[in-house]
């Protein structure tokens, strides 16, 4: 009996610590909250992007950006550009027409339309300077808007306004609760009164676009 105790009491003790040890040692599952699509990260990345981009077959931009991401989970699906942007922006011969320039971009792409923000600068060939911090680009209407302070110099005159609205080559453009400098020639000898708040070049002003 004592001899079999002798041997028991060993195997016990060998069994106690294999026990103690298994349990110190066993890997424990640790799981993470669900990934909410609205924080999904981008379906593709890019790096040191400079590139030429189309538009009906036709070469209209080009696109220089130290970092693109495309998202197509996030709704509206969009291109972010969180790193700064710079377009160079094409007439049908190739010719550049306008450059522009933001601190964050993002362009929707179902809606054709970008939103720039930041230090937002628009330059033209024909001399004019466009600086805010928000602007957005509408596509399909190929026009510019913004419902922020904007600023447009040009050769001729200085423009500065809450509220812009342009073509695409910045030639017929309408700035709102407006103040600014002018050359005499600007004025008839006997200007007819007109709103107070509101100064246009070119055509006649659309209905104000809705804000995305």
């Amino acid at each position: 009996m004592k001899h079999i105790l002798r041997v028991m009491v060993p195997l016990a003790l060998v069994a106690f610590y294999v026990s103690l040890s298994t349990s110190c040692t066993e890997a424990t599952e640790h799981t993470a909250p669900a990934v909410n699509p609205k924080d999904s990260a981008a379906m593709m990345c890019s790096y040191g992007v400079n590139t030429l981009i189309s538009d009906s077959g036709v070469i209209k931009y080009r696109i220089v950006t130290e970092e693109w991401n495309v998202n197509t989970v996030k709704q509206p699906s969009r291109w972010e550009f969180m790193k700064g942007i710079f377009f160079e922006q094409f007439d049908e011969q190739f010719h550049v027409q306008a450059y522009i320039q933001a601190d964050t971009a993002w362009y929707f792409d179902q809606q054709r339309l970008w939103k720039l923000r930041g230090r937002v600068n628009i330059r033209n060939v024909n001399g004019l300077i466009y600086t805010s911090e928000e602007l957005f680009w509408d596509g399909l209407r190929h026009e510019f808007y913004s419902n922020v302070f904007s600023r447009i110099v040009t050769p001729e005159r200085t423009l500065e306004g809450t509220y812009f609205r342009s073509d695409e080559q910045m030639e017929h453009y309408l700035v709102s609760n407006s103040k600014g400098s002018f050359i005499a020639s600007d004025f008839d000898p006997e200007p007819v009164e007109a709103p107070a708040d509101t100064q246009e070049q070119g055509d006649n002003a659309n209905p104000k676009p809705a804000t995305p």
